[in-house]
C-alpha cells in the first residue's frame, strides 16, 4: 500500500498534471477543487501529504492552513503558487506549511519535497508518541492504525477508559497489548499517574510474591530493607500485568484478594495495606482452556475477564503495515543518525504481503535491521532479503559485482581437497526488465517502452542510428516515440532530434 496525497487546486489542468506526475511516482491521489472541499476531505480521511494551491476562489490556501491549525489537523502541507514572492513563502511557513513550490514545479523537486514532508511527519509523530508515553498521556489518537479491526479495538478501549472496569487484553505475542493498555490509561482520569508494567512470565517463582506485594525488613533471609511492591507502586495509577496466565496458583489467590478487597498483604507485614489501582491484564494464551485444565483459578478468570479486548494479529490488519513501517523507519533513522527518507512502493508491497508471525514486534525489528544496513536514502526490497525469501513473487535485485583480476590461490586453511572455499550467491540479471509494478500489477506498455528506450540510449552511448537499428525501427519512428514519451532530454545534443522535429513540422 502506497502513500495517499491530496491535491487541492481550482485549476483543472494543474490538477491533471500533478495527478499524472504523482501516479507515475507510485502514489495514490485524491483531487478537490477548493479549500472547503480540502478541509472536508482531511477530516474524513488520513492523507499522508496535501499539495495546496494558495490562490483559490472559495477559501484560499492561507485560510485552509489557519483552519487546519484550529481543527488540529496535522497533515503535512506543500503549498504552491504561480507567484513565488518572499512574503508568500514566509507567510505560508509561519502558518504551518512543510514546504513551498512555485508553478510549474519540476517532477524531481516535487518528489524530494513529498519525501521530506513525509519524513518530517513521521519524526514529529515519533517525538510526540515518546513524550506522551513518558508522561503517561499516550492516547488512542497516537496509535498507528487505519484498519477496521483496530477501529473496533479503539472504540472498546475508549469505553473502558471511561470507567475503572478491569480490562483483559487478549492477543498473540507482539501485537501491541501494552501500547493499548497505555492508551486506555492515557484516555482515563488516571492519565499522568503511574503506569506499572509487570511481565508475569519473567517473575522468579521464589520472589514473585515479594516483587508484586512487597515485604517488610527482615521478613526473610536477605530482606535487608523494606520493599513496597508493584501493587503499591501503582497506587493512584494503573497496574498492567502482562502474560497473566503465567502466574502460579498461590499468587493467583493473592491477586484475587487484592481485586476483591482493594488491599495487599506484604510479606512479613502485620496488617494489610489499602491501595487504589486500576488493573489491566493481558495474555497470549486461552485462559478459559487453562481454567478447564486446572491451571488457572475460575473465580480469578471471571474477575479479570470483565471487559475483554481482543487485539487482531498484524496479518489480519495489513492496512496498518505501511504506516507502521514508515513510523519505525523514521524512529530508527533518527536514533542511528541515518539520512533515510522513504520506503519504495515495491518494498511496502513486500512487507504487506508477508504474514508476520511475530506481529508488530517482528516488523519493528525488521525495520531496525533495514535502517542499519541501508546504503542509500531509501529502503527497497534489497534491504529486506529475509522477508523477500519467504514471500512468493519477490526477488532481491543485487547489482552485478565489478570484474576483478584473479588473485593467486595459496594453500592453507581455506583450502579443502585442493579447492578454495567460495560463497555461492544466486544473483538475478540486473538487466532484466520487470513486468510487474510494486503493487503486483502488470506494468503499462508506456512504462515498459520508456524504460527500454532509456536503456538502449545509455547502452549505445547516444548513437541514435545504432539504437534505431538494434530496436528494428526507423529513426523517424524512434524520435516520434521519444517525443510521445517525453524523453527528448535523454537524447544527447547534436543527434539530430531538432532537425527531425523541424522537418516533420514543415511537412
Amino acid at each position: 500500500m502506497t502513500a495517499t496525497i491530496l491535491i487541492a487546486d481550482d485549476d483543472p489542468v494543474q490538477r491533471r498534471l500533478l495527478e499524472a506526475t504523482l501516479r507515475r511516482f507510485g502514489y495514490e491521489v485524491s483531487l478537490v477543487e477548493g479549500g472547503e472541499a480540502a478541509l472536508r476531505a482531511l477530516e474524513s480521511h488520513d492523507f499522508d501529504v496535501m499539495i495546496l494551491d494558495l490562490v483559490m476562489p472559495d477559501l484560499d490556501g492561507m485560510g485552509v492552513l489557519e483552519r487546519m491549525r484550529d481543527k488540529g489537523l496535522e497533515t503535512p502541507v506543500i503549498v504552491q503558487t504561480a507567484h513565488g514572492s518572499i512574503d508568500a513563502v514566509i507567510s505560508a511557513m509561519r502558518a504551518g506549511a512543510a514546504d513551498f513550490v512555485v508553478k510549474p514545479v519540476g517532477a524531481e523537486r516535487l518528489q524530494v519535497s513529498i519525501r521530506n514532508a513525509m519524513k518530517s511527519r513521521a519524526l514529529e509523530g515519533e517525538v510526540r508518541l515518546l513524550s506522551r508515553r513518558a508522561a503517561g498521556t499516550l492516547g488512542f489518537r497516537d496509535l498507528v492504525s487505519r484498519s477496521p479491526e483496530m477501529e473496533r479495538v479503539i472504540r472498546l478501549g475508549e469505553r473502558a477508559a471511561a470507567s475503572g472496569i478491569p480490562v483483559l487484553i487478549e492477543g498473540e505475542s507482539g501485537v501491541g497489548k501494552e501500547v493499548v493498555a497505555r492508551a486506555i490509561q492515557g484516555a482515563s482520569e488516571r492519565r499522568g499517574k503511574a503506569f506499572i508494567a509487570v511481565n508475569c512470565g519473567a517473575l522468579p517463582a521464589n520472589l514473585a510474591e515479594s516483587i508484586l506485594f512487597g515485604h517488610e525488613k527482615g521478613a526473610f533471609t536477605g530482606a535487608s530493607e523494606r520493599h513496597v511492591g508493584k501493587f503499591a507502586e501503582a497506587n493512584g495509577g494503573t497496574l498492567f500485568l502482562d502474560e497473566v496466565g503465567e502466574l502460579t496458583p498461590d499468587i493467583q489467590v493473592k491477586l484475587l484478594r487484592a481485586l476483591q478487597e482493594g488491599e495487599v498483604d506484604p510479606v512479613g507485614a502485620k496488617r494489610p495495606v489499602k491501595i487504589d489501582f486500576r488493573l489491566i491484564s493481558a495474555t497470549n494464551k486461552n485462559l478459559i482452556e487453562l481454567v478447564k485444565e486446572g491451571k488457572f483459578r475460575e473465580d480469578l478468570y471471571y474477575r479479570l475477564h470483565v471487559f475483554p479486548v481482543m487485539l487482531p494479529p498484524l496479518r489480519a490488519r495489513r492496512e496498518d503495515v505501511p504506516d507502521l513501517a514508515r513510523h519505525f523507519m523514521a524512529r530508527f533513522a533518527a536514533e542511528e543518525g541515518r539520512k533515510i527518507r522513504s520506503i519504495t512502493a515495491e518494498a511496502l508491497a513486500l512487507l504487506v504481503a508477508y504474514d508476520w508471525p511475530g506481529n508488530v514486534r517482528q516488523l519493528e525489528n525488521t525495520l531496525f535491521r533495514a535502517v542499519v544496513l541501508a546504503d542509500g536514502d531509501e529502503l527497497g526490497v534489497a534491504e529486506f532479503p529475509q522477508i523477500a525469501a519467504l514471500v512468493e513473487g519477490f526477488d532481491v535485485r543485487i547489482p552485478a559485482a565489478p570484474v576483478l583480476p584473479p588473485k593467486p590461490v595459496h594453500a592453507g586453511p581455506a583450502m579443502i581437497t585442493g579447492q578454495p572455499l567460495r560463497e555461492v550467491v544466486t544473483v538475478r540479471d540486473p538487466h532484466t526488465l520487470p513486468l510487474l509494478d510494486g503493487r503486483g500489477d502488470v506494468r503499462s506498455m508506456e512504462a515498459i517502452e520508456t524504460e527500454t528506450l532509456k536503456f538502449a540510449i545509455r547502452h549505445y552511448r547516444g548513437q541514435m542510428t545504432e539504437v534505431a537499428r538494434k530496436l528494428g525501427i526507423g529513426r523517424s519512428t524512434l524520435y516520434r516515440k521519444l517525443k510521445e514519451l517525453g524523453l527528448e532530454a535523454s537524447v544527447p545534443q547534436g543527434c539530430g532530434l531538432e532537425d527531425t522535429s523541424a522537418g516533420e513540422a514543415a511537412a
